[in-house]
């Protein structure tokens, strides 16, 4: 990743930087790193720094990212071309469960959820972010009350959120993966699994490769929003118990929809004449690269950045298969909060890697808050030349 050619990306956290946040250590600048480890039914939280925030070194920069499934935070100072994570939220929230069946937020997802929010909120009291940015995706988009919610959120915790639209979020994911784009290759199909939607986003260099990260997604030729996610997927045709069959129905159910993606058999044509691979970032891929490593713990510093082979993939995806949920529970890199969604995101997986087959896929553990970040820091930078590494 770290090539002379590329322009100095905005990482995120490592896993052995996110373990001395929480011990309370001061933090080494960063690597190359990002989004939360999947599979962590609690919420994952660092603390502040010895002695409370610090502001004397330069501004500090917020994301918040509320999905279908999720509540993550990350706030972070700039560093070295990079930034540095000064303090981290996740909790698996499932905002969008009952959503398909009813059209609304439940009271019981909305309790939770401003639960969440309202641990977020503390965090920017403490450490008053010179800027931030606090987004909402599928769940709040899709549902009927969804206005309200956002409304309710600040009128009870004085936090805006931002309902984006899918193109923003296609293009975030973009920004915050980027330096995990192989140097050298024509292209790549990056998709997002979330949990009320998934983003595609086709990047074709051929005409040229942005230099700077937060401009990569100048690169986009072709992108789509497909209305399904691991949530959606598992309450149409279960998560517990996954028969071949049943998978089988699920990739079938993904690929009608991607049958819709305009410029489908180019990027084919593109894919069998030139070097591209996939980029898969959600706790889907993620979980798969740990199973394929054989991670007794999930790790995140050996699952971001990997590179697997379609034989591999294969062979992952069938073990998983053959596994019974009280497996999947008891693993640990899946855990229970994960245990039912996980083959429906693989069966998304599968709809994307047969649709357009590749010999590769690198994993990416970061996302749309590493692209929020990215996204602020370079437009304070401006115009400034990249840094190079």
């Amino acid at each position: 990743m770290a090539d002379s050619d590329r322009s100095a990306a905005i990482p995120g956290p490592t896993g052995s930087e996110r373990h001395r946040a929480a011990q309370g250590e001061s933090q080494a600048p960063m690597a190359r790193r990002g989004s939360s480890p999947p599979g962590q039914a609690a919420e994952r939280r660092t603390s502040p720094q010895h002695g409370g925030p610090r502001r004397a070194r330069g501004p500090l920069y917020a994301a918040l990212d509320l999905g279908t499934n999720n509540c993550r935070l990350l706030i972070a100072r700039p560093h070295d071309g990079g930034f540095r994570v000064i303090d981290g939220f996740s909790r698996i929230v499932r905002l969008g469960e009952g959503l398909t069946a009813t059209g609304r937020l439940s009271d019981a997802a909305i309790v939770r959820t401003i639960d969440a929010l309202r641990l977020c909120r503390n965090k920017l009291r403490d450490h008053e972010p010179a800027r931030m940015r606090l987004i909402a995706t599928e769940a709040c988009r899709a549902a009927s009350n969804g206005v309200e919610f956002v409304e309710r959120v600040e009128r009870e915790l004085g936090l805006t959120l931002e309902i984006v639209d899918r193109q923003t979020e296609a293009s975030l994911a973009v920004t915050g993966c980027a330096d995990l784009i192989e140097e050298g290759s024509a292209g790549a199909l990056m998709f997002d699994i979330g949990g009320g939607s998934s983003e595609l986003a086709w990047l074709d260099f051929r005409g040229g490769r942005p230099r700077r990260q937060g401009k990569m997604s100048a690169s986009i030729r072709s992108w789509q929003s497909l209305p399904v996610g691991v949530v959606s997927i598992a309450e149409k045709f279960g998560g517990v118990t996954v028969t071949p069959e049943s998978f089988e129905a699920m990739v079938a159910y993904v690929a009608s929809h991607l049958r819709q993606f305009r410029g489908r058999e180019k990027l084919r044509q593109m894919i069998a004449e030139h070097p591209v691979h996939l980029i898969g970032t959600s706790g889907t891929v993620t979980t798969l690269a740990g199973l394929h490593l054989g991670l007794e713990r999930y790790e995140r510093q050996k699952v971001d950045g990997l590179w697997m082979r379609t034989t591999e993939v294969d062979a992952t995806m069938k073990a998983l298969l053959g596994m019974s949920f009280e497996r999947r529970v008891a693993h640990p890199c899946i855990g229970k909060d994960r245990a039912d969604l996980v083959l429906p995101g693989c069966a998304i997986f599968e709809a994307i890697r047969r649709e357009w087959p590749t010999e590769r896929v690198r994993v990416a553990d970061r996302g749309l808050r590493e692209g929020i970040l990215i996204s602020l820091i370079d437009a304070d930078r401006g115009s400034a030349p990249p840094r190079r590494r």
